[in-house]
């Protein structure tokens, strides 16, 4: 498994980073590479994306997600992958987003790229777009404030525990 981790301080207050970036489906708007992200259901996503000239698709399950804390995930068949964004406010107006990704290259174009540090770069790129994207909106294009344990969100468990 290769890893990537990357660290960005963001202009805008920990609600506001986390709120945006609970909209998975905005993601290619600064994500390189990706071409679609569908959201199934508050805890499973569709992703399409680019990877060194291919086509790649796989379905990931958000397996922890707390308000203006974390968010974390792994794949399910296709690109093998999971990680970690956790938001740590630095001030009142401003978050660090410390992103954390492992993945496993498939084939020789992808290995020779995570040796050269390409997904590192790339990873680096997307978190300054994420950036530049909600610095300049100020305000976060919508929030999901639900929370995910174990790929189960809130409202399940709670009818899960109810005999």
């Amino acid at each position: 498994m290769a890893t990537v981790d990357s660290v960005i301080k963001v202009d805008v207050p920990v609600r506001t980073a986390y709120n945006q970036w609970t909209q998975f489906e905005e993601f290619p708007s600064f994500m390189e590479g990706v071409r679609e992200v569908q959201q199934l259901s508050d805890e499973r996503l569709y992703w399409k994306v680019d990877v060194a000239g291919e086509e790649k698709e796989w379905y990931a399950r958000i397996t922890r997600q707390v308000p203006d804390n974390v968010v974390a995930w792994e794949s399910e068949g296709g690109v093998k992958n999971d990680g970690t964004v956790i938001f740590k406010p630095v001030d009142t107006a401003s978050t660090e987003i410390e992103l954390h990704i492992a993945f496993e290259p498939e084939g020789v174009k992808e290995s020779v790229g995570s040796a050269l540090q390409v997904v590192s770069r790339r990873v680096e790129g997307d978190l300054q777009r994420f950036k530049d994207f909600i610095e300049s909106r100020d305000t976060a294009s919508g929030a999901w404030r639900g929370e995910i344990r174990h790929g189960v969100d809130d409202d399940t468990q709670s009818q899960m525990k109810t005999p």
